[in-house]
C-alpha cells in the first residue's frame, strides 16, 4: 500500500480506539460511582486510577495518530522508470570481438537487464576508471546504454 493510504488507515483506527476509550471511561466512571459513591464518596482511589489510565490510553492513541500523520505526509519513494528505445541487435560477431573483461561486464548487464554502474564495479572488482572505459567501449559499439540516475549511472542492455 502507499504511505498515504496506510497513514489514513492508522489514523482511522486510532480515532476508533479513542472513541472506545472514552466510552470505556464513561462506563468505568458509572461503575465507580455505584460501588464507591456510598462508602468512600469522592475520595475513592478508583477515581484517580481511572483518570490515569484514561490519560495514558489517550497518550498512546496520540502517538499512533502522530505515526499515521507522518506516513500520510511523507513523500513517496521515487520509482525508476526505464524507457527502452529501439536499438540495433547485438550480433554474435560483435560479441566475438570483445575481450574477456568486456564480455564479463556484458554478461552481468544481460543477466540483470539494467544494473547500476556502482553494482557492476562491486561485482567485478574493477576500479571506477576501468569500468568507465569498458562501458565507453560497449556503448560505442551500441551494446549498452548509460542513463544518469542521481549520483550514478544505470547501465541498460540494448536489445
Amino acid at each position: 500500500m502507499e504511505n498515504k493510504k496506510v497513514g489514513v488507515l492508522i489514523i482511522s483506527i486510532a480515532i476508533v480506539m479513542a472513541f472506545v476509550i472514552i466510552l470505556f471511561n464513561g462506563a468505568m466512571q458509572d461503575f465507580v460511582n455505584i460501588s464507591c459513591g456510598e462508602t468512600h464518596g469522592l475520595s475513592c482511589p478508583m477515581y484517580d486510577t481511572i483518570t490515569k489510565q484514561t490519560y495514558l490510553a489517550l497518550a498512546v492513541v496520540g502517538i499512533i495518530i502522530s505515526i499515521g500523520g507522518f506516513l500520510f505526509f511523507a513523500k513517496p519513494e521515487k520509482k525508476i522508470i526505464i524507457q527502452k528505445s529501439p536499438k540495433k541487435k547485438i550480433d554474435g560477431e560483435k560479441i566475438k570481438k570483445l575481450n574477456t573483461v568486456e564480455k564479463k561486464v556484458l554478461k552481468l548487464v544481460k543477466e540483470n537487464k539494467a544494473i547500476f554502474q556502482a553494482d557492476l564495479i562491486e561485482q567485478t572488482g574493477f576500479g571506477k576508471a576501468k569500468m568507465t572505459r569498458i562501458l565507453d567501449r560497449l556503448e560505442g559499439q551500441g551494446m549498452v546504454e548509460r542513463k544518469r540516475r542521481g549520483m550514478t549511472n544505470i547501465v541498460i542492455l540494448n536489445e
